[in-house]
């Protein structure tokens, strides 16, 4: 009995020693890993969306009611504004990193920030056939065609397609919510 009695704390401490250096580890790395996601998930649809910016988004960032907002400026002038939204595909959540024009609110594009869609199938939702669809569109109503929208589908991928659009409208009504912040956020230099 004395025997089963020394494994069970021995077990216990040893359980709570390995819970207690996973927790520091990751409280250690969450910054690092945060920064390797801005650089290495978002920040390439980022500086697809955000082409011709003259200025840094990622450094720039701010949050905007729960929302990481990414700044374009030209000349110190801010003209547009990006982030990152999520909708349900066919195998989970796709990630969408939308643009807007701040002074013509329209959309400046999309980029798909993630995805575990179909290779070779789903996947197509990040060719250009696809997201240049959205470039320019405005920003009143947003679906696809089979719902009497604009936006065509990938043959083959109507949830990937789904997602992807979804994503869009949810950005749509987050940034109608945010837009009269972003000017004080960064104004003219």
């Amino acid at each position: 009995m004395r025997e089963i009695i020394n494994m069970i704390v021995v077990l216990s401490l040893i359980c709570a020693a390995s819970g207690t250096l996973l927790v520091n580890l990751k409280r250690a790395t969450r910054a690092k890993i945060e920064q390797q996601v801005l650089i290495n998930v978002q920040g390439p649809a980022l500086m697809t969306v955000l082409a011709g910016c003259d200025n840094d988004p990622i450094a720039e960032r701010k949050t905007v009611d729960g929302v990481t907002v990414f700044p374009a400026r030209r000349a110190g002038k801010l003209v547009g504004v990006a982030f990152e939204t999520f909708a349900a595909g066919y195998s989970g959540d796709v990630g969408v990193m939308v643009g807007f024009d701040v002074d013509k609110n329209r959309l400046i594009g999309i980029g798909i920030t993630t995805q575990t869609e179909t290779p070779g199938v789903g996947t197509r939702i990040m060719k250009p056939a696809f997201l240049k669809q959205f470039k320019g569109h405005g920003l009143d109503s947003m679906a696809l065609s089979s719902k009497s929208g604009d936006i065509d589908a990938v043959a083959g991928a109507t949830y990937s397609s789904s997602g992807a659009v979804d994503a869009v409208r949810k950005a749509l009504t987050l940034y109608k919510g945010i837009k009269p912040q972003i000017a004080d956020l960064w104004p003219a230099s």
